[in-house]
């Protein structure tokens, strides 16, 4: 864990959230400034700071996968869509440097390369 990594003091529980799910892996929780109706950050205990580290560990990515898999098998979004969606660095929209994946669902999500 990293001591100044606002995720990281998450895990620590030195700072609140509102926690979705949780192994001994993975943690997910409500983003505070959700960019659609269900916006849930995974997150994995291991620290990286973003997905080009992570990837290092093949393993750390299926957890958050399979955690995500668990998640929308026992809700609604499984059958409904969603989209998981990783930022890696600032010009990508990186703020926290702790590799985490956005869970986004919950109605219909606006298409990807199309400009207006």
């Amino acid at each position: 864990m990293s001591v100044n990594c606002l995720f990281c003091k998450i895990l620590k529980n030195e700072i609140s959230s509102q926690k979705v799910f949780e192994n001994e892996k993975v943690f997910a929780f409500y983003d505070i400034h959700p960019q659609a109706q269900t916006h849930i950050l995974f997150i994995h205990r291991n620290h990286t700071k973003d997905i080009n580290e992570m990837s290092s560990d093949a393993q750390s990515i299926a957890d958050i996968f399979q955690a995500i898999a668990q998640f929308t098998a026992e809700s609604d979004l499984a059958q409904n869509g969603f989209r998981v969606v990783t930022n890696s660095g600032a010009h990508a929209g990186q703020t926290v440097f702790h590799t985490h994946f956005h869970l986004l669902g919950g109605g219909p999500l606006g298409q990807f390369g199309q400009r207006s």
